[in-house]
């Protein structure tokens, strides 16, 4: 594929996208990010428009977002506020301040399990879940680093750190999907509270928390920067291990190559190399080292899961959903995750696909 053809297909894609939800959503929120990113590699005006235009319509002149809790608190809900120091940048608004300080307001609210990480929502009381430092603790560490003097550096350090304690795994140098402190769901093993097993996507969001954090926090903070990067390059070499055998991406399931009706998942491969590309980039990785990885990876993603469906060329092999709960709902097993449906173009697919497409064309 060319990159005029994938260009063509985002055009298409952005110019006909629908919101994912009726409310604020963090599945708009990863499209608006890797729009934003694209823009910021090419300067093509039409990644700018679509970011733009979607932030005028929902943030208020008072900086309130209609419907912010509309499907129940969550950390998700904070993930597409990002976008609004983009917003700010450019145009210097201050509605989009008002909007950040709206989502900080939010945030400092949310309610925390013992050991200091956010609850991932609300219904899910006492669990920490990969997803969540995605969604929050990178917008946390942009406005510590832009508006607070780094204050609160100490207490988003506690999140990541939280989970490097109870989700790591140090046989498979891989991080479960989730984790109750209570240790009281059905999913959960009673005696680490973890979940049963490694999904791609989880993996991925956690591997992005990473690196973005990064890009946003300050390096005069050595200590705290060292480590996260440290994370990081732990959490990549112990990736690395898992990628297929056949096209190079990583597995539903991360470590059952060769388990029956496994695949390999489009987001959490674009997320992988998004993180080894933008790792290498900013040098809190060896490009030498980590920086061709990335680069094969979406090369593989263009030719395997970049499919003309319908007459139409569309991103496959994409995991609608998978989560944990609640009660016996979602068991977290090896048969659940690669149950759930794979679809075409969606949202969590496609805006990775920006991100890492974004760091493959800056050279």
């Amino acid at each position: 594929m060319t990159q005029n053809e994938l260009f063509a297909y985002f055009k298409d894609y952005l110019e006909n996208y629908k919101p994912y939800k009726k409310y604020w959503n963090y599945e708009d929120g990863v499209v608006l990010l890797g729009s934003t990113d694209m823009y910021k590699s090419t300067g093509e005006k039409f990644f700018r428009d679509f970011v733009m235009n979607y932030l005028e319509e929902w943030v208020m002149p008072d900086g309130t977002i209609p419907k912010f809790n509309a499907g129940g608190p969550a950390v998700d809900n904070v993930l597409c506020g990002r976008n609004l120091f983009f917003a700010l940048d450019e145009t210097g608004d201050e509605r989009y301040r008002k909007a950040i300080e709206f989502h900080m307001e939010k945030l400092r609210s949310f309610p925390r399990a013992s050991n200091g990480s956010f609850w991932h929502k609300e219904r899910y009381p006492e669990q920490i879940w990969l997803d969540g430092l995605y969604m929050a603790s990178v917008l946390y560490m942009d406005y510590e680093t832009r508006f607070d003097r780094k204050e609160q550096y100490p207490d988003i350090m506690i999140q990541f750190r939280n989970v490097r304690k109870y989700l790591f795994d140090k046989e498979k140098k891989l991080y479960y999907h989730a984790y109750d402190h209570a240790k009281q769901q059905p999913w959960a093993n009673k005696e680490t509270g973890c979940s049963a097993n490694f999904w791609s996507r989880a993996c991925g969001w956690w591997l992005m928390a990473l690196v973005d954090a990064l890009d946003v926090m300050s390096d005069q903070i050595y200590e705290y920067y060292r480590e996260l990067q440290d994370l990081l390059q732990e959490a990549l070499n112990g990736m690395l291990q898992y990628r297929s055998s056949v096209d190079g991406l990583i597995y539903q399931v991360v470590d059952h190559e060769g388990t029956p009706g496994n695949y390999t998942e489009s987001s959490g491969s674009l997320m992988m190399a998004y993180a080894l590309m933008k790792g290498s980039r900013l040098k809190v990785l060896q490009p030498e080292k980590y920086e061709g990885q990335g680069r094969e990876m979406f090369e593989s993603i263009m030719e395997n899961k970049m499919k003309e469906v319908d007459g139409k060329l569309k991103l496959t092999d994409i995991c609608g959903v998978a989560g944990l709960g609640p009660g016996d709902q979602r068991n977290g097993s090896v048969e659940y995750y690669i149950s759930e449906p794979r679809i075409d173009n969606d949202s969590k697919g496609v805006g990775p696909l920006l991100m890492a497409c974004s760091e493959y064309v800056r050279k």
